[in-house]
């Protein structure tokens, strides 16, 4: 299938999937016109693709990790790659703590039932 017909089957733009080409995360054979060809393996590596990237990963790791997931896997171990993916998963639950815990501070500014320090009673309560 060509760009368009694989921008329309995945709801990735063309402009997108010629980046991830650039990246090194999607690959087509180029036709004697020119044109790129991308075979059916392309919708479902797209929608993996588009996974990584809404789960943070930048394309240097996703490149990374997309052989480790191919049917027949590389040669290599894999594990450091996969160790790596999960450091990411692990600050991503970091960071969902310390943003839960800058939020119950403000909702107890909010309630009233908390002041910053040092700074007493503001005399400024919602309404």
């Amino acid at each position: 299938m060509r760009v368009g017909e694989l921008s329309r089957a995945t709801g990735v733009s063309t402009r997108s999937l010629r980046y991830y080409e650039d990246q090194g995360l999607l690959s087509s054979e180029r036709r004697a016109n020119g044109y790129r060809e991308y075979g059916e393996q392309a919708v479902r590596q797209v929608a993996f693709i588009q996974d990584l990237y809404r789960a943070g990963l930048p394309s240097r790791i996703i490149r990374d990790v997309l052989p480790c997931t191919a049917s027949a896997p590389p040669a290599g171990d894999c594990t450091r790659l996969l160790a790596r993916v999960r450091e990411v998963r692990d600050e991503l639950a970091r960071q969902e703590r310390q943003i839960a815990q800058r939020r119950e501070m403000l909702d107890r500014y909010l309630a009233g039932t908390a002041t910053p320090a040092g700074l007493g009673d503001l005399g400024c309560r919602s309404q």
